[in-house]
């Protein structure tokens, strides 16, 4: 049999002189990135959250956060120039021929299960590399196969992509897989920007002061989240009645979605809304205040789907012809009433309209009597070699 030897280079969390990150409870300003970022660590099967949004806007301070309200939990960051074997590891094939056994060594995916997995600028990411972050977000297994020879793994984490869109976009196969999106936008309330540059000022200043000012707050989040995601693992926990199944349908429908991705993702995104607010069970509510995150990137151009209309009433009849075969006037202020349509000349069904008696041509008018003129008898025509009488 072959055995598996896993080889974990274990980084300590942060550097002699690294400072603590900036604490996710002091976040300010971005309630929408805060909520999917919380729903997507309640619940990682979502499938991560892509952020869009201009330079400044907190993305990466979010992400690092969030890792930090996890802990003990890593923080991996992929770079926009990582190989595949970067990402996902390798299988030393060498060390297999010599010892007989197969040397696994991790890669990103490895290190960043049970914490967060960051992609900054994952729209410059080639397309590969994005699909197999997608799968292992979405299945919680990284499958790493070599000539043959197969290992997988647990990959469970937090999928957090940021993106500019001035700098290109995703495709939308891609699009549909993350799971939530947040589109942020520069802070327009003069108050709210001095109050979250002043706290940035302050963390600069002291890093370490200013995360104990907010330890209280930033520990009852912590233990507020470990509970949200102990109920989210519960199967049996947060039932969902017909209403919420009712609820998403329809503001799918309306988004028109493609396929059912985005139902999957709103019921589950509904579900760890309903356990961070520790509900008894999943409610309409919750899926509404969710149903933008999930709809943000799916969403299709057009106006929404019209509920299904009665069949109109039947046209009124035509007016009767003029005597004279002419269309009759309409009456005094009316609008004049619509030509006829063509004919189906082309078809069997066409072809035999027009020749059904008692039905003309459109446009056919109606025979009038014509006078009969008196025709002048033709003279004879002579032969030109006859001789005159």
């Amino acid at each position: 049999m072959t055995e598996i030897q896993t080889r974990a280079d274990k980084l300590p969390r942060h550097g002699a002189t690294a400072p603590p990150p900036f604490p996710f409870a002091a976040i300010a300003g971005q309630p929408e990135l805060t909520r999917a970022l919380l729903l997507a660590a309640i619940d990682p099967g979502i499938g991560g959250v892509l952020i869009e949004g201009p330079r400044g806007t907190a993305k990466s301070t979010a992400a690092r956060a969030l890792a930090e309200l996890l802990a003990p939990a890593p923080f991996v960051t992929v770079p926009l120039g990582a190989a595949l074997e970067h990402l996902t590891g390798t299988l030393d094939l060498q060390q297999a021929l010599a010892d007989h056994a197969v040397r696994f060594a991790p890669g990103l995916l490895a290190r960043a299960h049970g914490g967060v997995l960051y992609v900054d600028e994952i729209n410059l990411l080639p397309d590969a590399l994005v699909d197999v972050l997608l799968d292992a977000a979405a299945s919680g297994l990284n499958i790493v196969e070599r000539d043959g020879i197969s290992h997988q793994h647990a990959a469970r984490f937090v999928l957090v992509g940021t993106m500019n869109p001035e700098e290109g976009e995703l495709r939308p196969q891609l699009l549909d897989r993350l799971g939530l999106a947040v589109r942020l936008a520069n802070v327009g309330q003069p108050a709210l920007r001095q109050a979250i540059v002043r706290a940035r000022l302050a963390f600069d200043a002291d890093p370490a002061g200013f995360a104990a000012r907010h330890a209280p707050a930033q520990q009852q989040l912590a233990r507020r989240l470990a509970t949200a995601r102990s109920r989210a693992a519960d199967a049996q926990a947060l039932p969902w009645s017909d209403a919420v199944h009712a609820a998403v349908s329809e503001l799918c429908l309306a988004a028109r979605v493609d396929g059912l991705r985005a139902d999957l993702v709103m019921l589950r995104a509904a579900r760890a809304l309903a356990a961070w607010e520790d509900a008894d069970e999943v409610l309409p509510e919750h899926v509404r205040q969710v149903a933008e995150l999930v709809l943000a990137h799916r969403r299709q151009a057009g106006e929404p789907v019209p509920p299904q209309a009665p069949s109109p009433p039947a046209a009124p009849p035509a007016a009767p012809t003029a005597p004279t075969g002419g269309a009759a006037p309409p009456p005094s202020g009316a609008d004049p009433a619509p030509a006829p349509p063509l004919p189906d000349t082309g078809s069997a069904a066409g072809q035999a309209d027009n020749g059904t008696a008692g039905e003309a041509d459109w446009g056919a008018l109606a025979p009038e009597p014509v006078a009969i003129a008196a025709v002048k008898p033709l003279r004879p025509l002579r032969r030109p070699d006859a001789k005159k009488a």
